[in-house]
């Protein structure tokens, strides 16, 4: 038989949204697929999950020994008080990870994920320089600012220059999907936003800016962000280059937060003069999910592993639009795309059929 085209994938930060969808897209392809977390979560049929902290060398070297991947994604972060911190910890992931992998000398290729902040700067200095003009492209020049990003980058840049082994960045927006207990997820955010407000009586309100409300925005999709980084690993034409991945199409708040609203039955209420964060508006309502928890048999009680309201905050708090160009990707032969409206509410069915959401 023929070998297959990933013959032993790891995927680093495989229980969350976006390394979870990886493990599905691999499972059944014909190659083994090992999952790293800290904390692991069943794995799909076909595949097997390994414990390990990145930041724990020794730890770290004793789980991967014996494992030969030739294919390694990484989806994982860790955030931290201050970018000064959030640029130690994450390169230290990085590096104890490749130190832990290069004795086999097995590795082709190294997929990472990092995001849109490379042209907006990291959370404490977010958006506040040189912005890019929208719709962002690969070959803008870094901010002139400390960025987790860029190290990660620099990185994965020396650790190919010493194995060989090429690469590939994907360059997410907001990636929209399935995963619980992720520090970043919009999609179940929301959704928990819109139970609390159906409990409590209380209209389903934007917390975003104007800006956000009226402008033009895009996001990813967890499973076409699978499918990019797939592809790069496997196309010789992708190998050593750096992508925006987003669905393909634009939308705007306006339109997409009333058909979010009429899908959970709850009424919209859209900008009005202000930003009303999350952070206030769902303030104090931890009682108020375990007791939906358990009148509907929810699997999770803890509504801190169910909604991340300050991400969700800061991303639709821009005062500006935030979309970007996947002009790089289509030139080398990517075709996939998704429909933004139906990545939400397919993300927000999945919920709730695994009883995560009412």
């Amino acid at each position: 038989m023929p070998e297959p085209e990933i013959p032993v994938a790891l995927v680093v930060g495989s229980s969350g949204i976006t390394g979870g969808a990886i493990v599905r897209l691999l499972a059944g392809r014909g190659g083994e697929v090992v999952g790293l977390a800290r904390r692991p979560g069943e794995a799909p049929g076909g595949t097997r999950t390994i414990a390990g902290d990145l930041l724990d060398p020794e730890g770290l070297a004793a789980a991967l020994e014996g494992l030969a991947p030739t294919h390694v994604f990484y989806t994982s972060w860790s955030k931290r008080d201050t970018e000064d911190e959030n640029r130690e910890v994450n390169t230290a992931m990085m590096r104890n990870l490749f130190a832990a992998l290069e004795p086999a000398g097995s590795v082709r290729h190294v997929a990472l994920v990092t995001g849109l902040k490379h042209y907006l700067g990291p959370f404490e200095a977010y958006g506040t320089g040189e912005v890019p003009d929208t719709p962002f492209r690969e070959e803008e020049e870094r901010l002139d600012v400390a960025n987790f990003y860029y190290d990660q980058e620099d990185e994965l840049f020396a650790a190919s220059e010493r194995t060989g082994a090429t690469w590939s960045v994907h360059r997410s927006h907001t990636v929209v999907g399935f995963a619980v207990g992720n520090a970043m997820n919009m999609g179940l955010t929301i959704g928990a936003q819109a139970a609390l407000c159906r409990e409590t009586d209380r209209p389903f309100v934007f917390p975003g800016s104007e800006a956000q409300w009226n402008g033009v925005c895009d996001v990813t999709d967890a499973d076409l962000l699978a499918e990019h980084m797939v592809w790069a690993a496997t196309s010789p034409a992708a190998a050593d280059t750096a992508f925006n991945v987003v669905n393909g199409d634009v939308f705007r708040w306006r339109r997409l937060w009333p058909r979010i609203a009429e899908h959970l039955g709850v009424r919209p209420e859209g900008f009005e003069g202000e930003a009303r964060p999350l952070e206030e508006q769902m303030a104090g309502q931890e009682d108020a999910w375990a007791a939906i928890a358990e009148r509907e048999g929810l699997v999770e009680a803890d509504l801190s592993r169910v909604a991340s309201w300050w991400h969700t905050d800061a991303d639709l708090g821009r005062p500006f639009e935030v979309f970007a160009d996947m002009g790089r990707s289509r030139d080398l032969g990517f075709t996939g795309h998704r429909r933004t409206e139906e990545s939400f509410l397919r993300a927000l069915d999945r919920y709730r059929e695994a009883r995560i959401l009412p």
